[in-house]
Order: structure tokens, then sequence, then C-alpha cells
């Protein structure tokens, strides 16, 4: 892992996990949860660039800060009723994160169609979040122990333009932070809304196991090289 990269030319602060390619072919964006930092999927950022030399895999920052190595996309409580979010600035880091993608894309010349952004726990929200209301700027998205927001409707983008995304939705069935049920309710949204997707459930807590990654990884890998076809 790099220094962190801070620089007017891209919207949010990041690192790029080494050995970066000389001449990327891929570009994977990994999206940190409420609270984490850009180095927790340092691990997941390993695995694919073992399975793909040639991808460019960056982790950026969450844009707020929440205490010292501590950061989020947005400010969320959790209540009995479920989680409340600021809407505001989720959709201001939904914008910020549209814009980074496409600033990553134009300065290293990586296609849309071979792009995927990721996260886990708010990260996979917010992956969903640029990938259901900018699908051209994506080939897929994954959502690793994350939800859709409700609050998305309004901007989900048509259905022809979904129709060419792919999602990947990795859920633990035992997930004490954001129960199981989210992820059922992904699966029939984006089933409702046309867009390929593949749905895994875990005998896990709130996380990543080594099994949800595996199959995150083959999703991948498969997301990725069917934009060659």
């Amino acid at each position: 892992m790099n220094t962190l990269h801070t620089s007017p030319d891209f919207a949010l602060s990041f690192r790029v996990f080494q050995p970066e390619p000389a001449q990327p072919t891929a570009l994977v964006v990994l999206l940190h949860g409420v609270g984490g930092s850009e180095t927790n999927l340092a691990d997941m950022a390993a695995a694919i660039s073992a399975q793909a030399p040639g991808t460019l895999v960056v982790l950026p920052r969450g844009p707020l800060a929440l205490g010292p190595g501590q950061f989020a996309w947005f400010r969320v409580a959790f209540t009995p009723q479920g989680p409340r979010i600021e809407a505001a600035e989720a959709d201001n880091s939904r914008l910020a994160l549209t814009r980074f993608v496409e600033q990553l894309q134009l300065a290293h010349g990586i296609a849309p169609q071979r792009t995927v952004v990721a996260g886990f726990s708010q990260g996979g929200i917010m992956s969903a979040s640029l990938g259901l209301t900018a699908p051209e700027r994506l080939a897929g998205f994954g959502i690793l122990s994350g939800r859709i927001l409700p609050e998305l409707e309004p901007q989900l983008a048509e259905p022809a333009q979904l129709a060419a995304v792919q999602a990947f939705v990795g859920h633990g069935e035992l997930d004490s932070k954001l129960p199981v049920v989210w992820a059922e309710r992904s699966d029939k949204w984006l089933t409702a809304l046309g867009v390929r997707h593949q749905t895994r459930l875990y005998p896990i807590d709130h996380g990543i196991s080594a099994a949800m990654q595996a199959d995150f990884l083959a999703w991948l890998n498969s997301c990725i090289d069917s934009s060659l076809r």
C-alpha cells in the first residue's frame, strides 16, 4: 500500500494497492465501512491483484472524519426502527464517488466496461448508490454486508441503462448490524430493476468471510471478462 493521495484532480483521497500495474487493463475501487479507513480492505485488494495483475486496485477514504483513523461516507444512527441516515451526506458522497471513478478512468485510460466498484457495509451501500444511478460508469458493483438505500429510488437510472450493469450481493445470515432481510430486499429490488446479479448468504455475523470473498472474486473475474465478449 502506498501513501495517501490527496489532490485537487481527484474528488476523494485514496491509496493505490502496490505493485501498481504500468498499463492497467481494469479498475476496481474498494470502499470501506463506517468508522473504518481505506486500509481495511487491503487483504481483498491483495487477492484481486494476485488474481488479475493488470488490475488497478484503488482504495478511497470516506470524506467524513469521525475520529482518529475513522471515516465514513455519511453519518448513520442504528435505531430499533432500523438505520437512520444523513441523506444529504449520502448524496454528496455518491456524487463525489461518481466524479472520482470518472477521474480515475480518464487518468488511466480505463473504460467503464472494465470498472467495478464494491464495498463493505456502508461501502457496499455507496457502491450500489453509484451503480444504480450512474450504471454507464461501471461494469458492475458489489454489496458486501451492505444494503441499497430506499432513499435512492427517485434517482435511479432508466431500465435500459440498468440492464447493462451487474451486481454481487453477499451477506451474513447472522448479521447483527444489518440483518439479512436487507440482502433479501436488495435481491428483490435488483430483480425488479432488471439488474443481473448474484446473491449469496453465509453463516456469519457482520463481516466478510473467506467464502464470501472467494465468491465475490469469482464474480468479479466473470464480470470484467464479460466486457470483452
